[in-house]
């Protein structure tokens, strides 16, 4: 009589764990398709002045991650709390970096950042901080 049970037992426990490894099997699936969490799109920034006179031009430099080459980026600074893009654009080149020129005219402080897209959507670096006077 016990050794009935005990094939009964395992023969249940082993159905239970096929059940589980099957279900566990189609979640995993399900959360594979989703994004990883180091595939996240990044943008770097480095102004090569922190202080200029109003009409110099300052040099943007930086890399990106995730976004492909020949990708669009655009110079944005915040005015009254909006952030708005200006003429000055690059493309990621090849190494996944990027160099942006612009001309700087409003004096005050000016908070930059750069703005791209990828697969994921919208990307920002952090922000640059340049004196214009």
């Amino acid at each position: 009589m016990t050794s009935v049970l005990r094939q009964h037992g395992l023969r249940t426990l082993g159905a239970g764990a096929l059940s589980v490894a099957l279900l566990s099997g189609g979640t995993a699936g399900a959360v594979a398709v989703g994004p990883t969490p180091g595939s996240m799109a990044s943008i770097t920034v480095k102004a090569d002045k922190t202080e200029v006179k109003a009409g110099d031009k300052v040099t943007f430099t930086g890399r990106t991650k995730g976004l492909k080459i020949g990708s669009p980026l655009v110079l944005q600074h915040e005015k009254s709390g909006k952030w708005t893009s200006l003429r000055a654009t690059a493309k990621v080149k090849k190494g996944s970096s990027y160099a942006l020129i612009a001309k700087l005219n409003t004096k005050g402080a000016e908070h930059l950042r750069i703005a791209g897209t990828s697969e994921s959507g919208k990307v920002y670096s952090p922000t640059a901080t340049v004196k214009v006077k």
